[in-house]
């Protein structure tokens, strides 16, 4: 069996629901706290023991790739001003030589498109996929507990989370079937089911490992929703082949892709950080109390 050294990050979406600000800067650098978003989810393969990180990307998404490189100005200038803390810290989120690939995604054709576009960087080994716009806080990363599931199973793996029973037509849901190691059978795929249809309340959070066997479905899958090559489609033919499994993470997941989400995962990350959290805690309280939507504002005079 082989062991999973690689991750792919899709990241060449054009971040249309945080415009203006991404009208130059990609959605993936924009910060939570202090760490841009794609760093969050680079982080976490690190941790699971992912040694290639591969990036598939766009036009104007040029910025990705040299957040990963060396900056020998600015590392430079903070060994000269004695500022030893923070050059230590970006010196260890740096990748090393060779560790990061970048490939293009010419046309937006949806995610199963986007993965199949790294088949030469993957070649035939299992592989991670981390979707950068949901990030994770658990004190244990969703993907290191996914690779140690791998190698009990040796199949694809599928991360999965509980949602409302009667907001499960949103989302890609899976059919829960027997307990294995420390996950479970999945039984089934589907995306955005009908109101009431859905197999669980398990919803696909953004995290794969998936057997090369995928890039042979992708090279040939038709257009699915939103006429874009639909990664789901390309499951649903690997499922009739090899197994899967779903590995339920407790953790909190925050949509980065939303504006919303993306405001909540800066406030989750601010108060879980010890040199942080009383002082955003005490930020927060005063916001609540003394902030008010315009309507309700109006209400009270």
């Amino acid at each position: 069996m082989k062991r999973v050294r690689k991750a792919v990050f899709p990241v060449a979406g054009l971040g249309t629901r945080f415009l203006p600000a991404t009208k130059a800067i990609p959605k993936e650098m924009l910060t939570v706290v202090d760490r841009p978003v794609i760093q969050y989810v680079v982080d976490e393969a690190r941790e699971a023991g992912i040694e290639h990180f591969i990036f598939v990307t766009g036009r104007n998404k040029a910025v990705i790739e040299d957040h990963f490189d060396v900056q020998f100005e600015l590392y430079d200038t903070l060994a000269q001003r004695g500022k030893d803390d923070q050059l230590a810290r970006l010196q260890r989120l740096q990748p090393a030589p060779g560790q990061t690939s970048f490939t293009r995604q010419q046309v937006p054709m949806g995610l199963g498109h986007a993965v199949w576009c790294a088949r030469e960087l993957v070649g035939d080994e299992p592989f991670a996929l981390l979707l950068p716009d949901m990030i994770m806080q658990s004190e244990k990363s969703c993907m290191k507990d996914m690779v140690e599931l791998y190698a009990e199973t040796g199949n694809n793996i599928i991360a999965v989370q509980e949602c409302d029973p009667a907001e499960a037509h949103k989302y890609g849901i899976v059919g829960r079937g027997e307990d294995t190691h420390h996950g479970f059978r999945i039984t089934g795929m589907v995306e955005k089911p009908k109101l009431g249809t859905a197999p669980s309340n398990l919803f696909i959070n953004g995290r794969y490992i998936l057997q090369p066997e995928i890039f042979g479905i992708l090279e040939s899958q038709e257009r699915g929703a939103g006429n874009e090559i639909q990664l789901t489609d390309a499951m649903l033919k690997l499922e009739k082949q090899q197994p899967f499994y779903g590995y339920h993470y407790r953790g909190r997941t925050f949509d980065c892709g939303s504006p919303e989400g993306f405001v909540e995962a800066n406030v989750a990350f601010a108060l879980w950080r010890n040199d942080m959290n009383e002082s955003m805690a005490g930020v927060i309280r005063t916001l609540l109390d003394e902030v008010r939507p315009a309507e309700r504002r109006e209400a009270a005079s």
